[in-house]
């Protein structure tokens, strides 16, 4: 039941003025046709172990003498100083927020009889607008206490500021790699500060494959349009189009739990919504459906675990994915016709790229441990029975993907031997034709060697020489002599023209090229010699 709901609710598009309900046709329209494809990450800097976060040993670190400002508007130094402000720097994880004028901050409450509650924080509701005039008043909310009776607090935020990243960071002492992976699309899992009787925190950035579909709702012309791809490179990072005009490119779930004994908080990451990639807005929708799910009410009213609402959250690049391969398989059923009906090798580059796409990997997500052995008792088989679910759903994931990989594959072999085969038809009829013109050929042989003899006879004959003709002044002899003479001496220009020959060694200087005669009297001769000294032998 709860998997349908989520099913249902990532169909379905809700709010007309949300984001992700974007005809494909409109996006096409748009200045900019594709979005950016995803930075390709660096992963040697994706491991919170390394002793030296973000640093390039071929480039001189600095360290700052100032001060550290210990409030929030020193993160990530105030809490963590190994990480410079060159490194800092070099991670980018103030510098790409800085495009932000204001984040977007979407609250969720579980409660502790499993119910789930959208807090009004602030006075405005379970949304919060940060931006440069309110900054001081959001740190005021992140300050307040809690309430009684809320198990966790999700916190989905939008549109990142430098401000909120300070100050989220600051308050729940964040390790500045979930901001670093998160920014750059760096995958990571890792759980870190496991204390007994106190809590842990975990983290999750996880790409995946996500699909846009064509807006039902949009008009009979561009629900008929295909989306064409424009300057597509064979790029798993970018977005790959599809002939129905739908779309699949590359998402991002990041999520980091603060876990503790009496409350937990649970922090999203959401860059780029404008890009139709899911927004903050759109995974709080869908948490709100997980709390409405009779499965999951039971779950949360039987086990006091604040895992579990980051398990649910854990199940949505899952749908994504085998959304992904509906269309994948779809897509793939139709070149598979076109293999089969023609032997156009444009096919076959498509089916590369297709093939790129199939090979990003399905991340498995971190194992997951209960806080305390209180809890543990409660929950350990409700979370393994979860979490095999989970496990079982990635590795249903995985063999589909595989199977498609090898649909794929069969494909592209059927596609090159089409190819093959049509090459090797025009190769026989080029082999055939050549054989008809050899025969044809043959014929004009045999008939010039008929005419040949009486050709030669005719031609020595009407030589102008004493012997025949006996007013003439010249002779056979001489005429014998001179066709011999221009003869070698045309011989020997043309070897010696040669820049590689049998009569001299490869690139050879000219020098060494015009005594070629001398040169191979000279190596007949002492080959001749060796010979003879072998013999003797």
């Amino acid at each position: 039941m709860a998997l349908q709901t989520l099913a249902a609710a990532f169909k379905v598009r809700h709010d007309p003025d949300n984001l992700e309900d974007f005809s494909l046709q409109n996006f096409k329209d748009s200045n900019t046709a594709m979005p950016p494809a995803v930075p390709a990450p660096p992963y040697r800097h994706a491991a919170p172990s390394g002793p030296w976060p973000w640093m390039d040993f071929d480039v001189e670190s600095t360290t700052s003498p100032t001060v550290i400002d210990q409030s929030w508007r020193g993160y990530p130094r105030n809490q963590f100083g190994n990480w410079t402000p060159d490194q800092v720097e070099r991670s980018k994880m103030i510098e790409k927020c800085s495009v932000n004028a204001s984040s977007t901050i979407y609250w969720m409450d579980v409660l502790d009889n499993g119910s789930f509650a959208s807090p009004n924080i602030g006075g405005h509701g379970h949304t919060t607008v940060v931006g440069a005039q309110n900054v001081d008043q959001f740190w005021d909310i992140l300050q307040e206490k809690r309430t009684e009776g809320i198990r966790v607090r999700s916190i989905f935020v939008d549109d990142l500021t430098p401000e909120v990243l300070r100050m989220l960071g600051t308050k729940y002492n964040i390790e500045p790699f979930f901001f670093t992976s998160s920014i750059n699309w760096i995958p990571s899992r890792y759980q870190e500060a496991p204390i007994h009787k106190e809590g842990d925190h975990i983290t999750i950035t996880l790409p995946f494959v996500r699909t846009l579909r064509r807006n039902s709702r949009s008009t009979p012309t561009s629900a008929t349009a295909p989306l064409q791809p424009m300057n597509l490179h064979i790029n798993t990072q970018a977005p790959f189009p599809m002939n129905d005009g739908n779309m699949l490119f590359i998402d991002l779930l990041a999520i980091h739990m603060v876990r503790g004994v009496n409350t937990s908080t649970i922090i999203s990451y959401h860059p780029e919504s404008t890009w139709c990639r899911t927004s903050a807005r759109r995974l709080h929708s869908l948490m709100q459906l997980v709390g409405g799910s009779v499965y999951w009410q039971k779950i949360f009213a039987k086990s006091k675990d604040p895992t579990f609402a980051f398990l649910a959250i854990l199940w949505y690049p899952l749908y994504a994915w085998d959304e992904s391969f509906e269309l994948l398989y779809k897509h793939l059923s139709e070149l598979e016709s076109k293999v089969l009906q023609t032997n156009n090798m444009e096919l076959t580059r498509e089916l590369h790229i297709l093939q790129a796409h199939l090979l990003q990997p399905i991340i498995r997500p971190c194992t997951l441990v209960t806080v305390t052995k209180e809890q543990r008792k409660e929950s350990n088989d409700l979370m393994t029975r979860e979490s095999e679910n989970l496990l079982s759903e990635i590795d249903r994931l995985e063999r589909r993907r595989g199977m498609l990989g090898n649909r794929l594959k069969n494909v592209m072999d059927l596609a090159f031997a089409t190819v093959n085969l049509d090459d090797s038809r025009q190769t026989r009829k080029l082999t055939e034709a050549t054989v008809r013109d050899s025969a044809a050929m043959k014929q004009i042989s045999y008939l010039t060697m008929v005419f040949l003899p009486a050709s030669f006879l005719a031609s020595v004959f009407g030589m102008n020489v004493v012997e025949f003709n006996s007013g003439s002044l010249q002779t056979l002899s001489r005429y014998v002599e001179i066709t011999i003479s221009l003869t070698l001496f045309t011989v020997y220009l043309v070897v010696t023209l040669q820049t590689h020959s049998s009569f001299h060694d490869r690139n050879a200087p000219f020098m060494r090229r015009a005594v070629w005669p001398a040169l191979t009297l000279w190596k007949a001769m002492h080959k001749t010699r060796e010979k003879t000294v072998q013999d003797m032998v």
